[in-house]
């Protein structure tokens, strides 16, 4: 098993990212899969053709609110994040035939995520071993990541856009991960669609870190993001598609996903 997370700040099309890198193994044939949305705006389950509601599965926000506001179920004994690790795997884990999915969802009250977080973190230590990969959908802000949602990760990807704050993120990740003792393998940059040509030399001396290439801009995918639709169905010969294919081959994952 192996723990892919993509970050970046908004716009940048990390979202789409995390979609294409999933039809990328679903093609090479790579599974199962988990998917991880820690996005407050939940795009990544429309992105991949899952409609969260209408398969009654909840996020981890969801199942808090539910057990501990509208239940009145008490914040004493038992931790909070352990009591709800069970409804987790019940009612917020979408099983499909090549992936399953977790959402954390908004958040449930006034405060941090902490205990969605907590939730996530023991409910993903009980089900990362039963998957070849799990790809995680991380916000810019990173606050789940600084309360270690996972202690380990195998590489990083933070797809930037055309400006410094995507500079400064790539940085601030960096440090945030050794700062919270974030194992991880590799670090890699990747221009979004909209970041500048040319600038490739610049995003590695500035980041210090490997820079894989261009997700291409693709109106297939803006028309199918725009709509609604999942990224899985669009064809492989389209040039988001063969984008992020070469990148996930130079990243060493090609060969049936072999990483």
């Amino acid at each position: 098993m192996k723990t892919l997370v993509t970050m970046g700040r908004g716009g940048t099309g990390k979202t789409s990212f995390v979609a294409m890198q999933t039809k990328y193994f679903l093609e090479q044939d790579v599974a199962p899969l988990l998917l991880v949305d820690l996005d407050p705006d939940q795009n990544l389950a429309e992105m991949v053709g899952v409609d969260l509601e209408k398969e009654g599965i909840k996020t981890i926000a969801e199942l808090i609110t539910d057990t501990f506001i509208k239940k009145g179920g008490t914040m004493t004994g038992i931790a909070p994040a352990e009591r709800i690790e069970n409804h987790v795997m019940k009612e917020g884990l979408y099983e499909g035939s090549h992936f399953d999915l977790i959402a954390i969802g908004t958040k449930w009250i006034e405060g941090c995520y902490c205990m969605p977080d907590a939730a996530l973190k023991g409910a993903l230590g009980v089900l990362t071993k039963n998957y070849r990969y799990v790809l995680i959908d991380s916000p810019a802000g990173l606050e789940h990541l600084n309360r270690k949602i996972t202690a380990a990760v195998n590489d990083i990807f933070d797809v930037m856009g055309p400006s410094h704050k995507s500079f400064a993120h790539v940085q601030r990740a960096d440090r945030i991960t050794r700062e919270v003792g974030i194992a991880f393998d590799r670090f890699f940059v990747v221009g979004g669609c909209l970041f500048p040509s040319g600038l490739e030399a610049k995003a590695e001396e500035e980041t210090g870190r490997q820079y894989l290439g261009k997700i291409v801009f693709d109106p297939v995918v803006q028309e199918s993001v725009i709509a609604g639709r999942s990224l899985l169905d669009i064809p492989v010969s389209s040039p988001a598609c063969r984008s992020v294919s070469v990148l996930m081959e130079k990243a060493g994952y090609g060969e049936a996903g072999s990483g």
